[in-house]
């Protein structure tokens, strides 16, 4: 047990509503004998938060905390991260990751709103969550203590929660229909699945167990387009109409779910060591990748945009093992941000059948893109090309001085 119960007066819960968080809230109050405060982020999973109130005061909690936190994360966490182009092992857009920074943030907060000692969470002992929570948990609060059920209690299956809700009389609310035998996870950014099936990386996972996107097979056959308008490297308007960050992402999602964009399938390597196999969407994202890269081709100097590129990978792995609230990540950001500040301008996308195309870039006032330089006719001598040569032949002095000793 990470803290002795009577050390611990009030903690504060992430409380979803579900069986987990549940069961959790009961066992706390019966193991730490504490007062527990429950925290409910809307977070744009697309199920309705306001139940986990009603919830929460029906086993006895006072203290209860919903928030709509959609603007707060797009604008705050999935904005920043695009600006660096992030993505974890060259495939994964890190929805999960970059949730998580916001939830530990207002855990703390309402803890010293509320005069908690503690905070708690429902994520296993298995996975990165548990990290990422924890990890920015101690870097906003080092004195805060945290309880983390799942390594802590006995009821390391479904059905031993089931049995332990039971047994207290804690209300299970059943899905409509059958439920989903995979373990999902929802924010603006992303769904993700989990378990059943997919546990043999070699299954495909089933065409049913999709939820924000229609297969390729299916999607229309007639190409959509739309222009999105950049403002220092964020998405600022969708087709000329200005859009907040959460706006922006919720349309996106949207369309692009439409044209069966952003469907992901792959193993990654967790930060506690095991490599796992997980399924995701997210159309939003996406799309906002090669858009970004599109106006930065445009508009960022050469050096700036290899370093960026550079940098991206450790960036990327910062996010994922929890070090958002890292100063090593907030040194990143400031120097990436330095580097938007020209990035405005427009990129016209193509979606069509599962890809995301971009046909066209343009920025009237930050192009560093010279036609009359680039141009394959005749260009009024704005570039010698015999300079050319000098260039060439310094460059490869070495490699000749290194071919004669050979």
């Amino acid at each position: 047990m990470s803290e002795q119960p009577s050390q611990i007066k009030k903690v504060v819960l992430a409380y979803s509503g579900g069986l987990d968080t549940s069961v959790i809230l009961k066992w706390l109050q019966d193991v730490y004998d504490c007062e527990v405060v429950t925290f409910t982020a809307d977070i744009g999973q697309g199920e309705e938060v306001e139940p986990a109130r009603e919830k929460a005061k029906s086993l006895g909690i006072k203290e209860v905390y919903v928030e709509d936190l959609r603007e707060e994360f797009a604008r705050e966490y999935v904005f920043p991260m695009f600006r660096a182009n992030a993505i974890y092992e060259g495939e994964y857009l890190l929805g999960t990751s970059i949730a998580r920074p916001l939830i530990a943030k207002r855990l703390i907060e309402i803890a010293k709103e509320t005069g908690a000692e503690a905070v708690s969470h429902g994520a296993t002992g298995k996975g990165n969550d548990q990290v990422r929570f924890e990890l920015g948990a101690y870097a906003l609060n080092p004195d805060i203590k945290v309880i983390a059920p799942w390594r802590e209690w006995g009821l390391n299956s479904r059905q031993k929660l089931l049995d332990y809700a039971e047994k207290h009389s804690i209300p299970v609310e059943m899905k409509r229909g059958t439920k989903s035998p995979y373990s999902m996870d929802a924010n603006l950014l992303h769904i993700s699945y989990e378990g059943d099936i997919l546990e043999d990386p070699w299954n495909e996972p089933e065409d049913g167990m999709w939820r924000w996107s229609v297969s390729p097979e299916e999607a229309p056959d007639t190409a959509t387009y739309m222009e999105l308008t950049y403002h220092q490297g964020d998405i600022v308007a969708i087709d000329g109409e200005a859009m907040s960050p959460a706006t922006v992402m919720t349309y996106l999602n949207k369309v692009g779910g439409e044209n069966g964009i952003g469907r992901l399938d792959i193993v990654e390597n967790r930060y506690v060591g095991m490599k796992s196999r997980g399924c995701y969407e997210t159309p939003a994202g996406t799309i906002m990748l090669p858009g970004h890269r599109a106006i930065e081709s445009l508009t960022l100097d050469r050096e700036v945009a290899h370093l960026k590129d550079e940098l991206m990978p450790k960036y990327a792995s910062l996010v994922y093992n929890g070090y958002w609230w890292s100063p090593e990540r907030e040194m990143l950001q400031k120097m990436i941000d330095a580097s938007q500040k020209t990035v405005n301008g427009l990129v016209r996308m193509k979606l069509y059948k599962g890809n995301v195309t971009v046909v066209g870039r343009s920025s009237e006032e930050n192009s560093l893109f010279d036609e009359s330089i680039a141009t394959f006719e005749e260009d009024d001598g704005a570039y010698n090309q015999q300079d050319a040569e000098g260039f060439i032949k310094l460059n490869a002095l070495r490699l000749r001085i290194a071919a004669k000793n050979r």
